[in-house]
């Protein structure tokens, strides 16, 4: 449809499958919130280099990829959630790979909608020991029972991108935190403007 009525460049962030950009027959930049994410980590979460990055759904088809190059750029152990999927009517076990003890455990994705997995991952990572729990989402869709889930979850604070409007949850949720991410889009439409490298945003925020 974007295509059809005549857009001749997408720029987006975080598809969640980066095959998406084949679909389409015009140039695509998929940015990362990644930059953003790291800058936020640092600046706000005071134990941030004794903590653990944590991916909630090794079984599903999300990128592990960007969860594991998060902790390798802040030079911190990785663990991820693995679920089990029963048969139908059971309840999904969920089995914790790697140590959050004593740590502060930061579950990263892409995205969460009615939120049902981070919660139960924040959980698991408290019965393992952790001493504090943040989830960081590029984009939180938060349909259904997710903000009363978030409010009752173990959670420090549930960071989101701005990539979808959050100001009507932030009233309902005081946990829900902001990453801006305005000016990686604008300086990403700067350089497309002017030909210059976009490839710069996937490792830096703009200043």
């Amino acid at each position: 449809m974007l295509s059809v009525a005549g857009a001749d460049h997408i720029i987006t962030m975080d598809l969640h499958a980066s095959q998406i950009q084949g679909f389409f027959d015009i140039p695509v930049d998929n940015l990362y919130a990644e930059p953003a994410v790291l800058k936020w980590i640092k600046e706000n979460i005071n134990e941030w280099k004794n903590c653990t990055i944590v991916s909630p759904d090794a079984g599903g088809a999300k990128r592990c990829g960007g969860v594991t190059s998060i902790a390798d750029r802040l030079n911190v152990d990785f663990a991820l959630i693995h679920k089990e999927r029963k048969k139908a009517n059971e309840v999904d076990r969920m089995v914790l790979v790697g140590d959050v003890k004593d740590r502060v455990a930061i579950l990263v994705d892409d995205m969460a909608d009615t939120c049902g997995t981070i919660c139960h991952a924040a959980d698991k990572l408290v019965s393992a020991g952790a001493t504090k729990v943040y989830a960081i989402l590029t984009h939180g869709i938060f349909s259904g029972p997710a903000i009363s889930r978030i409010n009752s979850a173990n959670f420090e604070a549930v960071v989101v991108t701005n990539t979808i409007p959050q100001e009507d949850k932030i009233k309902h949720c005081n946990k829900i935190q902001v990453i801006d991410i305005s000016m990686i889009l604008a300086e990403a439409i700067r350089r497309t403007h002017n030909g210059e490298s976009v490839s710069y945003l996937f490792s830096h925020v703009p200043l």
